[in-house]
């Protein structure tokens, strides 16, 4: 380690390091946000068809959401614009503050104090920052990236004790000296912020993961293959860390999400390309619509190794 990058304080210690990671199994992590991590306050603005064959505005939840989205029938957005129905799942310049950071800390308040469940998916999301997983976020939102990652970040430090991001930390710096082969003194800001950079934030009905896609069509209409494109995409990128780092192990990796036709969606591309592509990997998904199944109905689409949500 580089002297001269040390802190000068006397008391400064040598930050722990877990080299034991590197026997630890490759697990990575592909998590749906709204009713799955977090049931967050946003909500969605539509209008209503009445009995009498007038419309009347109604603002709706993502899981009420999930559940209406193709009945155009009886529900449709504002003045026929997309936008305005989803405004609060957008980033606008004008704002101090994005409506993801501020829901995010509203829905996590009632769960820390121990007033409310969160979502079925929080304990493995919590376990996986620990551990110092990559993950990606694939969620409908229309967000930009670095707004999704402020939102994991504020969860980083809200949720986990001193304890458990001591840990995250020891776990951070073992993988960077086993695999990246980092040299000089980073602080604990400095190796959270490279981890965060390295994990995924893919919100894809914005506007800069539409480019990405080459999607022409309104997000509404996209939102599966949406979601496939994220996960080819993470794959991908997870792959290109371990041909870096000269990694070859077997992995496994685990897909939550809330809405069944999401999930049905993944399944069907997992079984008919990524599996052709990535037969060395293991994927698991999960279901987390079933409210009395507390972390999902789990789903095996391909291989051995075990991947438990826990």
């Amino acid at each position: 380690m580089d002297s001269q990058n040390k802190p000068s304080e006397s008391n400064w210690k040598e930050p722990e390091v877990n080299h034991d990671v590197v026997n630890l199994p490759f697990k990575y992590y592909i998590f749906d946000w709204d009713n799955n991590i977090l049931h967050m306050p946003t909500r969605i603005h539509l209008e209503k068809k009445t009995q009498s064959g007038s419309w009347e505005p109604i603002a709706v939840s993502t899981s009420f959401y999930a559940l209406v989205r193709n009945d155009f029938e009886n529900y449709r957005p504002p003045d026929g614009d997309w936008e305005n129905a989803f405004r609060e799942f957008r980033d606008f310049a004008h704002e101090e503050e994005s409506c993801f950071l501020r829901d995010t800390r509203a829905a996590l308040e009632p769960v820390i104090a121990g007033e409310q469940k969160p979502g079925p998916s929080f304990r493995q999301f919590r376990r996986a920052l620990i551990e110092g997983r990559l993950f990606a976020i694939v969620t409908a939102r229309g967000h930009r990236s670095e707004t999704i990652r402020e939102g994991v970040k504020y969860f980083i430090s809200h949720v986990l004790t001193q304890e458990e991001q001591n840990t995250m930390m020891a776990n951070l710096r073992g993988y960077r000296a086993a695999y990246e082969k980092g040299e000089g003194y980073l602080t604990n800001e400095e190796v959270l912020e490279l981890f965060l950079d390295l994990n995924q934030y893919h919100a894809v009905t914005s506007p800069d993961f539409r480019a990405r896609m080459g999607a022409d069509k309104p997000g509404v209409d996209i939102q599966e293959e949406a979601k496939q494109f994220a996960i080819k995409n993470f794959m991908d990128h997870v792959f290109r860390i371990m041909r870096r780092s000269g990694v070859d192990k077997p992995i496994s990796v685990g897909f939550s999400d809330d809405d069944p036709r999401n999930v049905r969606a993944v399944v069907d591309f997992i079984e008919q390309e990524l599996h052709r592509e990535f037969p060395q990997v293991k994927f698991v998904v999960y279901d987390t619509s079933e409210a009395d199944v507390p972390d999902g109905r789990k789903i095996v689409v391909s291989g051995q190794m075990e991947l438990p949500f826990e």
